[in-house]
């Protein structure tokens, strides 16, 4: 092999001339998108959420004078709480329980036995009827929150219609199937300061609605908050929400104890309302209520439970007008409800406002 000489190393006159290869330069970044602007609907949108407790409190303040009686708009204010409780677990957290009868139910015996066999006021027995609820749902929660689909819907319908049959058997306590009676609460003396007449009904209406507004401002703080996120997390996929941290299995007795202390705070204003608690308040017809009135409305929207009951409600008063099996008449409705419009009236409503058409 030949030596490699210098003058095979020094470049040619004609190769020195040409120019060095430069590296390539990147192309300049795009400048990031901008965020997209905020259109007409979204902006109603997101009025609509951050308004939408006063919103409620408002169109519940005027309720006794756009309908017919005052005792039917007593009766949307408690049974669209009761809904309000249960949206909260099936819209919001997408658990359906057929047992919810047990904590509205059970809010309203303890609330009622507190005030006919111990003598409480108002204030303490409604303490006691919440916390009673919580308590419960916390039990039930605790036994159902396992299992899935189905199987959920059936454990909860189970455990709910045991509550049924401790409150029938136990008649010494709640008047077994006649009912608690014997207990009336005619005022209610509110921080010494003055005096409601719950024999009022445009009074009575109003002191329940203060809690119904508290319970309504109680429910957006939780939806505002990250375990509001956490629930909705879970709702739309349970295994990604499992996969990014979140305790799902906490996450959802939680959702179901808040649920049940709502349905349990409607269930003891009932008792207030009513004077009496009847059995059927724990029968599994009363869950179907909170059901019907949740489809009704809209599943997973604020203020859709008031406008599902107060459709049931209105049904039910017009159609026990014409037929005794004014049931045959709700349950076609609910059919086509669950048809053609599953989003529900107020629904159905808000999706028209978030695509910025008119309803």
């Amino acid at each position: 092999m030949s030596p490699v000489t210098t003058s095979t190393l020094t470049p040619t006159p004609a190769a020195a001339a040409l120019p060095l290869a430069q590296p390539a330069t990147p192309p300049p970044a795009a400048p990031p998108a901008a965020p997209p602007a905020a259109g007409p609907a979204g902006t109603r949108a997101a009025r609509l959420d951050r308004w939408r407790v006063p919103f409620s409190v408002a169109a519940l303040c005027v309720l006794p004078f756009v309908l017919p009686s005052q005792a039917l708009a007593v009766n949307v204010l408690i049974y669209g709480l009761f809904t309000v409780g249960f949206n909260l677990l099936f819209g919001y957290t997408g658990l359906l329980s057929f047992g919810h009868a047990a904590f509205f139910g059970g809010g309203a015996y303890l609330t009622g036995m507190a005030i006919a066999h111990f003598g409480l006021g108002w204030a303490p027995a409604m303490l006691i009827g919440v916390a009673g609820a919580s308590l419960l749902a916390l039990v039930i929660g605790a036994l159902s929150i396992r299992t899935r689909g189905i199987y959920f819907c059936m454990v909860t319908l189970a455990l709910a219609q045991l509550v049924y049959y401790v409150a029938l058997q136990a008649s010494g306590w709640t008047g077994g199937e006649n009912g608690l009676r014997g207990f009336t609460v005619a005022k209610a003396e509110v921080l010494g300061l003055f005096t409601v007449n719950l024999l009022d009904p445009l009074q009575k209406y109003y002191f329940l609605m203060v809690f119904a507004a508290l319970a309504l401002w109680f429910v957006s703080r939780v939806l505002n908050s990250p375990f509001g996120a956490a629930i909705e997390a879970v709702r739309e996929n349970e295994t990604r929400a499992r996969a990014c941290g979140y305790d799902v299995e906490r996450t959802k007795l939680l959702a179901f104890v808040l649920s049940g202390a709502v349905a349990g705070l409607a269930g003891t204003l009932s008792a207030l309302h009513l004077s009496i608690v009847p059995l059927d308040a724990l029968g599994y017809h009363t869950s179907s209520l909170a059901v019907v009135m949740t489809m009704l409305g809209g599943a997973g929207s604020f203020f859709s439970p008031f406008i599902g009951g107060l459709a049931f409600l209105l049904i039910e008063d017009v159609a026990s007008l014409w037929t005794s099996h004014w049931q045959l008449i709700v349950g076609i409705i609910f059919i086509l409800f669950v048809l053609f419009l599953p989003k529900g009236l107020w629904g159905s409503v808000i999706g028209f406002v978030k695509k910025g058409r008119a309803p």
